[in-house]
């Protein structure tokens, strides 16, 4: 899917049919035709397949014509379809002198706020300022992600108090693993801004130079906040693997308690059951007699199992 937008500071972006100058063209998931279509614009066809890679690392490349790609990794939210709700994908950022293409493999929460918001002094035209800005919802974008990823571990722990079984473990071991990806997409993210604040063309301008400190900034904040995330889920983790043991031994300590008890009347019951003399067996109150027996003895054993916390 490709779809063509003109944005400037009083009207806000405004899709337009065909690719003109100083447009922004944003690209999804696009097929074999759409992907002609842009290297018929003079974009290289592995900047575009390289922004389709999973696997693709982060960084800039640049060609001789001076066409250059920045290729980033961004938070995605995939709680609706795979086992870990939140992943990182990349995005492709290419531009030339007459064009800037967004690529991607999937709709994003990143692009969709960007056609949303309307920024001060922001325009398509202006190719770099665009490109911080998407810099700098992808690192606030991550920063979301973890506030969401939080509330959900807290609320996961609140089951976990309780729980004896393995479930509510391997619903954090998922988020554990989004934060595994969060980490090393910032930490690649931040290699290729370090590379990015050595290139002349970020530094034309003066607020040009501010927004790529912000977007360093924010990036750094967020790669602190998810190693303190991580660390702290890791704690959890373990200490919540012992809780549900813990939960598991005291529920096996009733049950062993109650079984004793009641083989109390099971052992007295078979005594007085034997085909061979019995004492008081002509007795009338016998019956009764044995009734009261295993109930006296029975609620001492539970006087004494329950004096020992057994209970």
């Amino acid at each position: 899917m490709i779809n063509y937008y003109k944005g400037n500071e009083r009207t806000g972006f405004v899709e337009i049919q065909e690719a003109i100058e100083g447009c922004w063209i944003n690209v999804i998931d696009p097929n074999e035709k759409e992907i002609e279509l842009i290297k018929n614009l003079g974009i290289p066809g592995d900047y575009v397949t390289y922004s389709l890679d999973q696997d693709e690392r982060p960084r800039t490349e640049k060609e001789d014509d001076g066409t250059t790609l920045i290729l980033i990794k961004i938070p995605f939210d995939d709680t609706n379809n795979g086992d870990v709700p939140y992943e990182t994908i990349p995005l492709g950022i290419i531009f030339n002198e007459i064009h800037l293409i967004t690529v991607c493999k999937h709709d994003n929460d990143i692009l969709a706020e960007l056609l949303k918001s309307k920024y001060k002094g922001f325009s398509t035209a202006k190719k770099i300022r665009f490109i911080l800005r998407i810099l700098l919802l992808a690192a606030t974008k991550f920063l979301f992600y973890l506030r969401q990823i939080n509330r959900h571990v807290d609320q996961i722990e609140d089951k976990l108090q309780a729980s004896m079984r393995n479930r509510e473990v391997l619903e954090l071991l998922k988020y554990q693993k989004s934060l595994v990806y969060f980490q090393t997409a910032l930490k690649s993210n931040e290699l290729m801004l370090e590379r990015l604040q050595k290139t002349a063309l970020f530094h034309r301008y003066e607020e040009d130079e501010d927004l790529l400190e912000d977007v360093v900034t924010e990036n750094q904040q967020a790669i602190e906040m998810v190693v303190i995330a991580e660390n702290i889920l890791t704690s959890t983790m373990n200490a919540f693997g012992s809780i549900i043991s813990n939960n598991l031994n005291v529920v096996m300590k009733f049950l062993a308690s109650v079984t004793i008890v009641l083989s109390i009347p099971t052992i007295i019951t078979s005594y007085f059951g034997m085909n061979v003399f019995i004492p008081f067996s002509d007795r009338p109150w016998a019956y009764f007699g044995i009734i009261a027996l295993f109930v006296v003895v029975s609620m001492i054993v539970i006087w004494i199992f329950n004096r020992k916390n057994w209970f």
